[in-house]
């Protein structure tokens, strides 16, 4: 299976501030995901980036995790994340993953 990682940064392009709670930029990502049609998992965490102009800054980023989502919907995605979140780029990161669904129910007689 393919895991790919989207890693959106929270800071303004502009500003180099975060304009909203952090809680409202992870429900416009569930938002995006709900219209895609994909099953996701999302971490909040910090980080640095470096800008385009040597510029270095701090922020809250969001990486956005899809298993064997389709190519050309993950990059309209990060393009839609990029555009909503007002950022320079995002980074997609792509790799093979070992990976299982275990299923398990309690029944009745084991209560």
């Amino acid at each position: 299976m393919i895991k790919t990682d989207i890693y959106i940064g929270l800071n303004d392009l502009d500003t180099k501030q975060q304009k909203f709670s952090t809680s409202k930029y992870l429900s416009v990502l569930k938002k995006v995901c709900r219209i895609y049609g994909v099953p996701f998992s999302v971490s909040v965490i910090e980080g640095g980036y470096v800008h385009e102009n040597g510029e270095y800054t701090e922020e809250n980023s969001l990486v956005l995790s899809l298993i064997d989502a389709d190519p050309a919907k993950i990059k309209e995605i990060a393009v839609d994340l990029c555009t909503f979140f007002h950022q320079e780029s995002v980074l997609v990161t792509r790799g093979e993953v070992e990976a299982s669904s275990i299923k398990s129910s309690i029944k009745e007689s084991d209560k």
